[in-house]
């Protein structure tokens, strides 16, 4: 009896003494962490998706068939406006001016007879020698002559832009794309493109938004100066926030019918990188963070304090003598980190943030205040 008996009793104090009956019912509420809620500043944002657009975009064409003699631009390189990039084969055009110069000469010599001869006719009309038919058709003639030269003037001017068209220049400051016709080969009007300039320095970026984002945005910008009061952020490929503000700038006229969005359009700088080259490209695909300038007075816990089931999101609020009462919440714009709470929580109520796994609805819990900020490791404020 003695021998079963001793490993019994043994076995009893061990049990009693063992972490696990301190969970048992009757070992006093459980240690809970909590936090304040209270209304803190928070710059508000909203991110889409959007593409980087060039303000100003040429296609560089040529006006006159001729064979394409140079080419005096690295593709890819920054131009500047009047920088001259393709040069056509320029003879032929030169002939041409140099024989309408001399048509030009040509009828300016016939208009000095033409003004001599009626002059003439003129003065003999107020004799017996002259005669009225006589001085009508000099009359005539040297209006003939005049309107001979200023024909062959017009034909000079065609002559002498047929002439600067076999020089392409760029049109805007920019950077250059590849070349779509090698020298050596026939240019026109319809040869197609060859090359393209795109402006760098601002730049446009696009992006689509629900109409009923965009209504919820201007409700909540009204009072603040409408989207005079967004900053336009961007955030590149590779997950980096860019470095520059932009503004919003263009609303579209016309909704997408079949995705019921509508097109936003802001301006962004896009300088010059300090070892050269820009960060933004047409055509790059980033996204687009819109963020009030002015920070907002919101209700915020951490985001650790949030539960959810079947019927939405609520938080565990110690009340009166210490009891948790879970507490139906709405939520508004939160991070990774922070919970914003738009209604459901009135300042100053403590939150269960930790030990929420041992809190059971409208039981009592030991409550101890933890910092709210060290509850958010990641939290960028």
């Amino acid at each position: 009896m003695l021998r079963v008996a001793c490993p019994l009793l043994i076995a009893a104090f061990l049990v009693a003494g063992s972490p696990a009956s301190a969970q048992m019912p009757g070992g006093g509420p459980p240690a809970v962490g909590t936090v304040v809620a209270a209304p803190q500043p928070i710059t508000e944002t909203t991110e889409l998706n959007g593409r980087v657009q060039a303000i100003g975009r040429v296609d560089l064409t040529a006006r006159v068939n001729a064979f394409l003699q140079e080419q005096l631009f690295v593709e890819g390189a920054e131009v500047k406006k009047g920088d001259l990039l393709f040069r056509l084969e320029q003879p032929p055009f030169q002939a041409d001016v140099e024989a309408k110069r001399a048509a030009v000469a040509q009828a300016e010599a016939q208009l000095d007879y033409a003004d001599l001869a009626l002059a003439r006719a003129d003065q003999l009309l107020k004799t017996a020698a002259g005669s009225q038919s006589t001085a009508d058709n000099a009359r005539a003639a040297q209006r003939t002559a005049a309107a001979q030269l200023r024909s062959a003037k017009a034909q000079l001017q065609q002559s002498e832009i047929n002439l600067g068209y076999t020089e392409i220049r760029s049109p805007i400051d920019g950077r250059i794309g590849r070349i779509q016709v090698t020298v050596g080969n026939v240019v026109g009007a319809s040869s197609g493109v060859l090359a393209t300039v795109v402006s760098q320095d601002p730049i446009h970026v696009v992006f689509p938004i629900s109409v009923k984002r965009l209504l919820l945005l201007r409700e909540q910008l009204a009072t603040q100066g409408g989207f005079d009061a967004v900053r336009l952020r961007l955030r590149l490929p590779d997950g980096r926030l860019y470095g520059e503000v932009g503004k919003l700038q263009f609303v579209d006229i016309n909704v997408a019918r079949d995705t019921d969005s509508i097109i936003l359009r802001g301006v962004i700088a896009n300088p010059l990188l300090p070892g050269g080259g820009r960060e933004l490209t047409n055509e790059e695909m980033v996204r687009v963070v819109l963020e009030n300038v002015t920070p907002r007075e919101l209700m915020t816990i951490p985001r650790a304090a949030i539960l959810t089931d079947q019927q939405g999101d609520y938080v565990y609020v110690v009340g009166d003598k210490d009891i948790a009462q879970p507490r139906r919440v709405k939520l508004g714009q939160s991070t990774a980190d922070t919970a914003v709470i738009n209604s459901g929580l009135n300042g100053g109520e403590r939150v269960v943030v930790e030990g929420l796994q041992r809190v059971r609805p409208n039981a009592p819990v030991a409550p101890s205040p933890i910092d709210a900020q060290a509850s958010r490791p990641n939290s960028k404020g």
